[in-house]
């Protein structure tokens, strides 16, 4: 709802009839007083945390560049935004520099403050990657995506930036046995093609199958065969680690929707630390022979590799085995990260070699 169709008795100016450019008390604006906060409060969250410009902030609102100024103003002013001033700090480029000597990636590390709970961690990292995305994607790309908790936080995050024959194709599966109609994951999709006004190929399988023969044999379908195949063009991968450790799964583990106590055992046995988009992985990055792999219907890894962009967000102490596995089996080559989980990276123990 745009701030001319909120609700009040007196007829709304068009935000961009403005008739005192240089004052933002109510109504001044042609902004009515009732929906000032509302309007303020999403013009300053474009502009402070998606990093989106007045001029684009305008032309989605349908006003003028000085009415967006004056908002912001206000927005300062009547304590909505806070502004602080911190002096620079090296710390982050210092670890981003680490990262690239001792990981062969190339570092984007989000700053959290101390005191950051596990969930600002995350959508810290989330806000990071999305800039760092947007440096990436571009027209004629194709690009490949891995549901998850963490993508799903970029994806509330987008920084809009039309494209032209831009292509998103899903990595992995996202049906169940527990559980019909649609998954987040269309929702997250949907957020990344509209974002880039670009096309989004969907995988139509399962995240797992009963059996490897299913696999198979679904996989030589031609409505299944062509998204496989348009992820083997890809350009660019964006995607976390997930893990089973600690108590902590990823969501496309959830006991009872897609992997049983068998399924889990099967895991412990081939020494599992991670995934990749649900590609399974040894601590040394290894994939071969884990036995669940056969009934996933994630991407091939070792294809994998010949993406050119393989962008991994990760946040959080529970992601560091499986983030090392990923690095050791170089399946990243830009690392979006948080500071406190950057710093663990490092400070632990050294990766095992490929």
């Amino acid at each position: 709802m745009g701030p001319a169709d909120m609700p009040g008795d007196a007829p709304r100016r068009p935000l961009h009839e403005d008739r005192d450019p240089d004052r933002y008390e109510p109504g001044a604006p042609g902004v009515p007083a009732d929906g000032r906060v509302e309007t303020a409060l999403r013009v300053a969250q474009q502009y402070y945390l998606q990093r989106a410009t007045m001029g684009a902030i305008a032309k989605e609102l349908g006003t003028s560049r000085s009415t967006v100024s004056r908002l912001l103003g206000y927005a300062r002013d009547t304590g909505l935004v806070e502004i602080r001033i911190h002096r620079p700090q090296p710390r982050v480029g210092v670890v981003e520099r680490r990262l690239r000597e001792q990981f062969g990636v190339r570092a984007h590390v989000a700053r959290v403050p101390a005191a950051a709970t596990n969930v600002e961690r995350l959508e810290l990292t989330a806000i990071q990657a999305a800039r760092v995305i947007n440096s990436v994607f571009d027209s004629d790309m194709v690009i490949g995506l891995s549901w998850g908790t963490m993508v799903n936080a970029i994806s509330r995050c987008l920084i809009p930036k039309p494209v032209h024959n831009c292509q998103f194709v899903q990595l992995n599966g996202a049906g169940n046995s527990r559980v019909t109609g649609t998954h987040y994951s269309h929702q997250l999709f949907s957020a990344f093609g509209a974002a880039f006004d670009a096309v989004v190929q969907q995988l139509p399988v399962p995240l797992f199958f009963d059996s490897a023969e299913t696999k198979r044999a679904l996989f030589r379908e031609r409505v299944v065969r062509r998204v496989t195949e348009l992820q083997q063009t890809a350009d660019a991968a964006l995607f976390s680690v997930g893990t089973v450790a600690d108590g902590m799964p990823s969501s496309p583990y959830m006991a009872g929707y897609y992997l049983d106590e068998s399924d889990f055992a099967s895991l412990a046995e081939d020494e599992v630390v991670g995934d990749i988009a649900t590609v399974f992985m040894r601590s040394d990055g290894s994939h071969h022979g884990v036995r669940l792999n056969e009934r996933t219907s994630g991407p091939d890894l070792d294809r994998f590799r010949d993406v050119g962009h393989r962008i991994c967000a990760v946040s959080g102490d529970h992601k560091i085995d499986a983030l090392r596995a990923a690095l050791s089996g170089d399946y990243i080559t830009r690392l979006v990260i948080d500071e406190r989980t950057a710093v663990l990276l490092l400070d632990g123990p050294a990766a095992p070699s490929a």
